[in-house]
């Protein structure tokens, strides 16, 4: 069973330490802790160990950048991407935090100025990879250091279970081995159960809690079409949201490429993105993207790890992803300032034989069976007739109850009918098998087939076995994914793929709860017929706002040139943003601004309160 945390901070510590408060204000700028950071952070304080899932843009690296700061040696941050070292280094500079990052983009000066301060105790946070953490005689140089903290960013690739598995992730273990009084923080924005319990193991961690963030979005719209006729309905997409920033996530670099030239010839300002791009020229176009000077970015999955943008208002997938944690991960770039924004997921069955085909290639038999479970999993939210907000917080286990309302499916709800007894009769024989059945032999136990499994196990014996006779094994296997996607039920994918029953489940089981499902023959109408949607009204700003924020985002751009750095390490577009409403007059105004620490006010102050007042002058005369 996991140790989870919820909300309950250790009781040495209040909810509003002010050590811990002033150095989130004094270096980030934020007023408040976010849901979650302050229990984390206090754990982690106490020496221990700690798996923290955070939906994207939840705020994860506050969670070890503050332990950095409140420790008084080093912390060593693993991290699997250069560029997202990169930005995290960049912003923790910006804010005046000693960091710094070691990888094969560095010169050999730049790196041995990186040792020497290193020696002299003069960096809080140390960012690598996992390969050059195990490069020879880099794990004896950090035992010479006072390491307070390993964070182990991008935790899930740590699991074979999961997606983006990173082999070398699994050498990680030797951290505690190495260093077993350091604590260990792993983070990740994607994770079910199996994935979670996986990362603690492999780390080898002592006694962890798992921190686990709600993943829910109500700010973003959920919706899937069907793949034909991409082209119109990224038209109509892009019409509606014309001169805001979205991404579009494209399978192929040729597809992002050609994508990009077709909204070029309609006059958007787009372009592409993806790995085979040059550094420089990748570099151009997300710091392009984040400034405002590109509205569109058509992408591959190459691009948004770590990208610090607030008001993307729509995210595309052009072609279906492989996971649902890699589609929860991309959605999650859009809306990150709490604005309405829409996410859009096109869906072919050529999409589907694409991944297949990748997932035939892969030669380890058994993570092949997860990466095709898990596509299993994507196709069944692309198909599916129930509210689709439930099926992705079912998919992390968070426990919902009432259809969200903001997802195509909720604004076009099918005809339901009562599928409790149904939902008892399936959940009770998962239960008497001790949960050990896949969904093919629960089927078989469902309609009374005396399989050679059922047979072998005794499951004929069970008081359920037969009890479904009455329906289908097509319709038993349509409403089984339907309480998979409910939440009432889940996959135990280390564990022979066999079914698990949920707290919703045991609730339906003991008639606590009803259980409203989609007849076979409705989900098939519905997947058939053209799915019409509506536009979604986008709120921005207010219009005075709009005209200071266009200042304040070029002059954030000409500071940020002449620094030769991105335009986000000044100021955030959501810094910006509450700049531009709350109009500051003076620096005491200024440091009220979300995102503004002591650092930057003293940096930036005078020259953002000039522009305010120059702009407040401007509309008196007129």
């Amino acid at each position: 069973m996991e140790s989870v945390i919820l909300s309950e901070p250790p009781a040495s510590y209040g909810n509003s330490d002010p050590s811990l408060l002033e150095l989130l204000e004094r270096h980030f700028g934020y007023k408040s802790f976010r849901p979650q950071q302050l229990e984390v952070i206090e754990h982690v304080l106490h020496g221990r160990d700690a798996v923290v899932l955070m939906p994207t843009g939840g705020g994860k690296s506050i969670c070890y950048q503050l332990p950095a700061l409140a420790f008084p040696g080093l912390t060593v941050v693993i991290s699997p991407l250069i560029a997202l070292m990169k930005d995290q280094v960049q912003s923790l500079q910006g804010n005046g935090i000693p960091a710094a990052f070691l990888n094969s983009t560095l010169e050999f000066n730049e790196e041995r100025l990186i040792h020497q301060q290193l020696r002299n105790g003069e960096l809080k946070l140390l960012y690598v990879s996992p390969e050059r953490l195990f490069q020879l005689g880099f794990l004896d140089r950090l035992t010479e250091l006072n390491v307070s903290l390993f964070a182990v960013d991008e935790a899930h690739c740590i699991s074979s279970w999961g997606h983006s598995f990173r082999p070398e992730y699994k050498q990680l273990h030797v951290l505690k081995q190495r260093f077993p009084t350091v604590p260990v923080i792993a983070l990740t924005a994607t994770a079910d159960r199996t994935v979670r319990g996986d990362i603690a193991h492999s780390l080898g961690l002592r006694e962890p809690q798992v921190f686990i963030s709600s993943f829910d979005r109500p700010n973003l719209s959920l919706a899937v079409l069907p793949g034909q006729d991409r082209w119109r309905a990224i038209e109509r997409i892009v019409g509606r949201h014309a001169g805001r920033s979205g991404i579009i996530y494209c399978n192929s670099r040729a597809g992002s490429e050609k994508l990009a030239a077709k909204l070029q010839a309609i006059g958007v300002n787009a372009d592409f993105y993806h790995a085979k791009l040059d550094a420089l020229e990748r570099s151009r176009v997300q710091d392009d993207f984040i400034q405002g000077k590109l509205h569109v970015i058509c992408a591959t999955i190459a691009f948004g790890m770590g990208i610090d943008k607030a008001d993307v208002r729509f995210v595309v997938h052009y072609n279906m992803p492989g996971t649902v944690e890699g589609y929860y991960q991309e959605i999650g770039r859009a809306g990150r300032d709490g604005k309405p924004a829409e996410t859009i997921l096109f869906y072919s069955y050529a999409d589907v034989q694409t991944h297949m085909h990748f997932a035939e290639e892969i030669q380890d038999p058994r993570y092949k069976e997860v990466v095709i479970a898990k596509l299993d999993r994507m196709k069944e939210y692309a198909e599916a007739q129930v509210c689709r907000r439930t099926i992705l917080l079912s998919y992390f286990s968070e426990e919902t109850v009432e259809p969200c309302g903001n997802c195509d499916v909720c604004k076009d709800p099918p005809k339901y009918f009562d599928g409790t007894v149904l939902a008892q009769k399936a959940l009770s024989a998962v239960v008497r098998s001790r949960q050990q059945l896949p969904m093919s032999v629960l089927v078989d136990v469902l309609k009374g087939t005396r399989s050679p499994v059922v047979q072998e196990n005794g499951w004929e014996r069970i008081k359920t076995f037969g009890a479904g006779n009455d329906v289908s094994a097509f319709a038993w296997i349509m409403f089984i994914q339907q309480f998979l996607q409910l939440g009432l039920l889940e996959i135990a994918y280390a564990d022979h793929y066999h079914l698990r029953i949920t707290r919703a489940g045991e609730a339906v089981l003991q008639g606590e709860r009803p259980v409203r499902l989609v007849s076979p023959a409705t989900i098939k109408e519905r997947q058939e017929r053209p799915k019409q949607r509506k536009d979604v009204l986008v709120a921005g700003p207010s219009a005075a706002a709009e005209d200071l924020l266009a200042e304040l985002k070029a002059l954030r751009r000409t500071i940020a040139a002449d620094l030769k750095k991105p335009a986000y390490i000044v100021f955030s577009d959501a810094t910006l943003l509450d700049m531009a409403e709350k109009r500051p007059g003076n620096i005491y105004e200024f440091r009220l601004v979300n995102g503004v620490g002591d650092h930057k006010a003293s940096q930036f102050g005078a020259a953002f309160l000039e522009a305010i007042a120059a702009w407040r002058g401007r509309r008196a005369v007129n």
